[in-house]
């Protein structure tokens, strides 16, 4: 019989993730291992899985002064991302309460590079929210790299590289973001080499916007730190806006902050939920 494995559900504005502890590097994770665990109607269900390892024991190339955790983070459908910004904040949420670490702020090695976390607030209760600020590095715009076709529109898309690839696009006035249908890809022209997540933006005021993704090997979900990050940066561009003032962006699951560090670092603060614990038959 297949022995039980441990698992975390947690979330970061409804874009959720099922965090597996594996602190020695012990569980084989393929992808056909991570999509069942990732299924809503045969598995635990979650946008994407995070396996909790110490970057000595993760199997992967990492240097001598390397942080002491690594995020070993995949998609839905099994293929592995370089980052994602909510769950980071995540994971934090889960090596504190896990007593992995005791300090507020500690750093996380991802496969986009290192990402400090500081922890803002400790849930009050359990299944309260934490709040988190990330620093998601420095980001990389270039306007008009590609166009979007959505709802008998071609948009142009601003590519923005947050550590993985984000095509983000704005909406004319008349079409409303909660109209769009996502169940499907838009197409992009042209296609990026190893794909992009999508966001499609509308303006709600000063420093203030609106943002739905459909995320590379997931589909829509109700957030992504990434592409609210992304949004902001592509945001900030389109105004002229070069004060580093935050910016507001709300996604479907709630309300982000993106700032910017002296040095120009993008930081992305919001909640972090960790909702329930439990143990599961399937294991890699």
């Amino acid at each position: 019989m297949t022995a039980p494995l441990a698992f975390t559900k947690g979330h970061g504005t409804e874009n959720d993730f099922v965090v597996l502890d594996d602190p020695d590097g012990l569980l084989a994770l393929d992808a056909e291992t991570v999509a069942a665990l990732a299924d809503r109607r045969a598995g635990i269900g979650g946008d994407g899985v995070i396996r909790a390892v110490r970057s000595r024991a993760a199997g992967i190339d990492a240097a001598e002064d390397a942080p002491e955790w690594f995020m070993d983070y995949r998609n839905a459908d099994g293929s592995i991302a370089e980052m994602c910004g909510n769950g980071v904040r995540v994971l934090a949420a889960h090596l504190r309460r896990a007593g992995h670490v005791d300090a507020d702020r500690f750093a996380i090695l991802t496969r986009a590079g290192v990402r400090t976390v500081e922890i803002l607030e400790s849930a009050s209760a359990a299944g309260a929210p934490w709040t988190v600020r990330v620093g998601m590095g420095a980001s990389r715009a270039v306007p008009a790299a590609r166009s979007v076709e959505i709802a008998g529109h071609r948009l142009e898309a601003t590519d923005v590289d947050m550590g993985n690839p984000h095509a983000v696009a704005f909406l004319p006035d008349g079409v409303a973001l909660e109209d769009l249908d996502l169940t499907r890809r838009p197409v992009l022209d042209p296609e990026p080499a190893d794909g992009a997540n999508i966001e499609l933006v509308s303006d709600r005021g000063p420093h203030h916007v609106a943002m739905r993704v459909h995320e590379r090997g997931v589909g829509e979900t109700r957030s992504c730190g990434t592409g609210v990050a992304a949004v902001a940066v592509a945001a900030a561009l389109r105004a002229g806006d070069d004060s580093r003032s935050p910016w507001t962006v709300d996604v479907p699951g709630g309300r982000l902050e993106v700032g910017w560090e002296e040095t120009g670092e993008v930081t992305l603060s919001g909640p972090a939920q960790l909702v329930a614990d439990g143990t599961t038959l399937l294991r890699g």
